[in-house]
């Protein structure tokens, strides 16, 4: 019989473990804890712990113990367990009352067997063969049921071989124990149903997220692909960091939590582009709308073609019916050489429209003379400039295919998203996913947007973040106005990045050390991308 002192002391574990039990968020490690503790409070030599399985017609080996034999499986021991799930019912439909696991949970029902081998109740031929096979000596065993919140069997916990204490001799599992295992497994149900109802929301929550994205991609194909991309790179770097024991980041360390918090800014943080219009986000060339408009400049050119063809053959008709072969000559010369620059007025136009990270003053120039210089006739007859103020317009963009509103529009897509963020009312452990979303664009020295924060007025995530989402716009491949960048050019531009203020330059150390941009690229790049890096 357990003592007093021996009982409190119990039950000051029992607590102990209810109480860590209540802490774990990972399900595979909390069913561990389970077992364990079970294990550890009753002196048993080995336990096994199923779950019920969603049909409710059978339960789930999830993990096996046995000490003495040094057996684990399931759990995080790395060796799966082979062994086929426990059945409810026989094939006519009658409860399994044979086995000892399944009354348990058909009947609700604590089993306590002082011996097996003579147990007269239940069917030990499986444990028999084990014994035979191992040389171990099954006796003593409890089965307790889990009951979640509303009564309902979640799983079994399973024990044998109970041992006095301090020594191997094999005694039955007491009445102390057989309560002490009950309270536990009580405990025990209520942390793993909760755990796993919160495994749900975050699932559901992580749906609507994707279903976000998803939209985003069906509006524009060539963003989707970077909603899932940055959080990928964003947690490779931050774990980089987490990692770090030297230097000015080596205090900054995560936990599964503020993992979790990045993953979910990770994934929100475009969620504003949901509500850019899709002829901005996939503006690919400079006269692009609904359409690209360097089409209707090459009608345009095609009436001037044919209206100098047309001019020439009337001075030719004039000529008749008195034949001067010199003048006729002349006239057709005139008439290729305006073809000639025609057609290289519209090559020029053509090639200005794919845009550039930098368009010359000299080129802008030529846009203007032929705007101003080149008339055609429009449909009704009248002369019309050949560029419309529009058109004008954003052939002069300087660099890339936006004019500074399309720009602008594309920069309130993050106003947008901290907006959608800060109206979610956010639990404590995520309450920083609105900063670390909208965070992306800002700048070291004060000139990102759109608050204008320098790094100080940053955490650590968002500039991590930032890194992440500039390294993936530069190698992404899919982008409807350039193609992806090799990793030398990619990192020679973010060196340069460092250096003038942009990113965060300790960030970006830790981003070359460590190699994160070629485990990146050797994951998400094409492989003609991935180039050699001199840094």
């Amino acid at each position: 019989m357990d003592s007093v002192d021996d009982l409190f002391k119990r039950l000051e574990q029992l607590n102990e473990i209810g109480a860590s039990l209540s802490r774990e968020r990972d399900i595979t490690r909390l069913l561990e804890h389970i077992l364990l503790a079970a294990k550890a409070i009753t002196n048993a030599d080995g336990g096994t712990l199923y779950r019920m399985k969603d049909d409710r017609q059978n339960l789930r080996f999830e993990m096996l113990r046995t000490d003495s034999l040094h057996i684990a499986m399931g759990g995080t021991s790395g060796s799966p367990i082979s062994f086929p799930d426990l059945p409810l019912h026989d094939e006519t439909g009658a409860p399994n009352d044979s086995l000892v696991a399944a009354y348990t949970a058909i009947h609700v029902q604590t089993v306590n067997v002082v011996d097996a081998y003579t147990e007269p109740n239940f069917d030990f031929s499986g444990t028999r063969r084990f014994d035979e096979r191992t040389g171990y000596r099954s006796q003593s065993m409890l089965a307790v049921p889990m009951k979640d919140h509303e009564g309902e069997v979640i799983g079994v916990l399973q024990l044998i071989n109970a041992q006095a204490d301090g020594t191997p001799k094999v005694v039955p599992f007491s009445m102390a124990d057989q309560s002490l295992v009950e309270s536990l497994a009580s405990q025990a149900a209520i942390a793993l149903s909760n755990r796993m109802l919160m495994t749900q929301l975050e699932q559901l929550f992580e749906s609507f997220i994707n279903l976000i994205n998803l939209a985003i991609d069906e509006k524009s194909p060539y963003t989707g692909g970077h909603c899932q991309r940055v959080p990928s790179l964003t947690m490779m770097l931050a774990e980089a960091v987490s990692d770090t024991t030297e230097g000015p980041l080596a205090a900054f360390r995560m936990d599964e939590r503020d993992r979790y918090e990045l993953k979910i800014a990770g994934l929100l943080h475009d969620c504003g582009k949901i509500t850019t219009p899709v002829h901005v986000v996939d503006k690919a060339t400079k006269l692009q709308t609904l359409f690209d408009r360097i089409h209707l400049i090459d009608t345009r050119f095609e009436v001037l073609k044919r209206d100098a063809e047309l001019q020439a053959l009337r001075r030719q008709l004039a000529l008749r019916p008195c034949v001067d072969a010199q003048a006729e000559a002349g006239i057709s010369a005139e008439c290729q050489a305006a073809l000639q620059s025609l057609d290289a007025d519209r090559e020029f136009l053509r090639a200005t429209n794919i845009g550039g990270e930098t368009t010359s003053e000299a080129a802008l120039q030529r846009v203007r003379e032929i705007s101003s210089q080149r008339v055609w006739r429009d449909v009704d007859g009248a002369d019309a400039e050949f560029l419309t103020a529009d058109e004008l317009h954003n052939l002069s963009i300087r660099a890339g295919t936006l004019t500074a509103a399309e720009r602008q529009i594309i920069n309130q897509h993050i106003v947008t998203t901290i907006r959608m963020l800060e109206h979610l009312p956010w639990p404590k452990h995520l309450k920083n996913v609105p900063e670390y979303a909208g965070g992306h664009h800002e700048r070291m020295d004060g000139k990102g947007y759109p608050k204008g924060l320098v790094r100080d007025q940053m955490s650590v995530q968002a500039r991590v973040m930032g890194i992440a989402d500039i390294f993936e716009a530069l190698t992404a491949k899919d982008r409807p106005y350039k193609a992806g960048m090799k990793l030398s050019q990619a990192v020679a531009i973010m060196s340069k990045f460092k250096d003038n203020g942009h990113i965060d330059p300790d960030l970006f150390d830790i981003f070359i050390q460590k190699g994160i941009y070629r485990l990146y690229a050797e994951q998400f790049l094409d492989p003609s991308q991935i180039d050699d890096v001199k840094y």
